[in-house]
């Protein structure tokens, strides 16, 4: 697949080829669903809490004797049916993570990238960085690109001041070549690509490095 490449300024530099074996793939949306849904889970706290009746604060006494009253026979105060007693099958802190196949992970990012390239969503910029860490720095490159969108940089490395940069603007994400987040890259608007990162991306998810 050929792409152009465009400076820092929006204007048209020169054409790069794209792998096909990550680029070109067809869409395959049972794998991304699968992908999305790992990461969503995994980010779950977890940590709701609730007590049962044997964790409830009161006395295991019967309000009153059992026959006689006229009253429904009951147990303590600590029953599920009174209030302020115990919840009934309510929730205890668990973890919500799993693990999927590696291989399935791989082909849901290559989709997702395949996805992204096809539609014309994906754009591929010329390296730069931020020097100065100023957000208004960024922001006048990424107008040239993607105005007020859902917007993903991915990046050829980590870049702190790339990142200072964008803290204070809305819709705007940064990933690693190696460390693609399914989530962000599918709903993104705009993906803007580092050319070393395209080429890095190629060698990263390359189909002989995936069957060792």
């Amino acid at each position: 697949m050929e792409k152009k490449v465009y400076s820092t300024a929006g204007k048209e530099l020169r054409t790069i080829t794209l792998d096909d074996k990550v680029f070109g793939l067809p869409v395959n949306d049972d794998v991304i669903y699968y992908a999305i849904t790992n990461e969503l889970a995994n980010k779950r706290v977890g940590t709701a809490c609730t007590k049962t009746r044997a964790e409830v604060h009161g006395s295991n006494a019967k309000p009153y004797k059992q026959k006689g009253t006229g009253n429904a026979r009951r147990g303590d105060k600590k029953s599920p049916i009174m209030v302020g007693g115990g919840i009934t099958f309510g929730p205890k802190p668990r973890d919500f993570s799993y693990s999927i196949p590696k291989k399935e992970k791989r082909l849901a990012m290559k989709t997702i990238l395949s996805m992204q390239a096809q539609s014309d969503r994906l754009t591929v910029v010329e390296d730069f960085t931020i020097e100065s860490g100023k957000t208004k720095d960024l922001v006048a490159i990424l107008n040239n690109f993607a105005k007020d969108e859902r917007t993903v940089i991915i990046m050829k490395d980590e870049d702190p001041m790339l990142k200072r940069a964008a803290r204070n603007i809305k819709n705007v994400s940064f990933l690693s070549y190696n460390r693609l987040r399914a989530h962000d890259l599918y709903y993104a608007r705009k993906v803007v690509l580092l050319e070393t990162a395209a080429n890095n991306l190629s060698s990263f998810y390359a189909e002989d490095k995936e069957a060792k």
